[in-house]
């Protein structure tokens, strides 16, 4: 019996070891073939960076807010995530960029610095902190609102800043 028992226990382990094998290599090809992942609606997501976008134009999309999860967090401009700042999530807009936010749906608007990169879901072009999704009508219970992204001032790769469309929407409301 216990010669039995030692003869299974390597079966097992090449068992084991075979049937990864056997899901890692369709795996490792895939990536290799560049395939990207798909969307809820069936399409490839590109999981290439985009590019930065210094023209410092208007933009319209969906507006959420961070989750809970995050406070505290590092953020890509390395400072932490502080649920009553007035920081914001872009993918394309680069970091620093101070903005106006305004939600389509109510009127409301705020003015964001945007300090880190996302949001990571289809049909996304902001994530802001809580208390500036609040400030705009952006509530738990409805999640996610369309907005309008206008650029005050976006900060250049040469190390100066540019006017964006929102300079002067933001001087008016000062």
């Amino acid at each position: 019996m216990p010669y039995e028992l030692s003869l299974r226990r390597p079966v097992v382990r090449n068992f084991y070891a075979t049937a990864l094998f056997a899901l890692a290599v369709p795996l490792a090809s895939a990536a290799a073939a560049g395939d990207a992942p798909r969307a809820s609606d069936g399409t490839r997501e590109s999981t290439a960076p985009r590019p930065l976008d210094h023209s410092g134009k208007k933009r319209v999309g969906n507006a959420s807010f961070y989750a809970k999860q995050f406070n505290g967090r590092k953020m890509a401009d390395g400072n932490r995530m502080d649920p009553h700042d007035d920081n914001a999530a872009s993918k394309t807009l680069p970091l620093g960029t101070k903005a106006k936010i305004t939600n389509l749906e109510t009127g409301q608007s705020a003015e964001v610095t945007i300090q880190d990169r996302g949001p990571y879901v289809p049909g996304r072009i902001v994530d802001l902190s809580p208390s500036t999704a609040r400030k705009i009508g952006i509530t738990e219970q409805n999640g996610v609102a369309p907005v309008e992204v206008a650029p005050i001032t976006v900060p250049l790769p040469d190390g100066s800043v540019k006017q964006g469309a929102g300079a002067d929407d933001a001087v008016a409301d000062r």
